[in-house]
């Protein structure tokens, strides 16, 4: 689960110094960036609740896939076998 990473009481306050400061410039200072609006979090996770934990159509798809010899293709396994290759080695990542 994702926090807010500012209290209610520091963004009442960064709200009350933006006002303070439009009030006193005329102007609407710009939002800070480093907030996060969680407001639709409920809404989201009642839409989760929604799908199936399990999708028997994706289940179907699946059993079809492994059943066929000709899965996966040559090419593909070429294709993930270069990119695993290719990737960085983040064990040896020293940064």
């Amino acid at each position: 689960m994702i926090h807010s990473a500012s209290s209610s009481s520091a963004s009442a306050r960064n709200d009350a110094i933006a006002a303070a400061a439009s009030a006193s410039t005329g102007r609407a200072l710009p939002a800070p960036k480093d907030q996060i609006h969680i407001d639709k979090s409920a809404t989201l996770r009642a839409a989760l609740q929604q799908v199936p934990e399990i999708r028997p159509e994706v289940v179907e798809r699946a059993k079809a896939l492994a059943a066929d010899p000709a899965y996966p293709s040559d090419s593909i396994v070429r294709r993930i076998s270069a990119a695993i290759v290719n990737s960085p080695d983040l064990s040896e990542d020293l940064s």
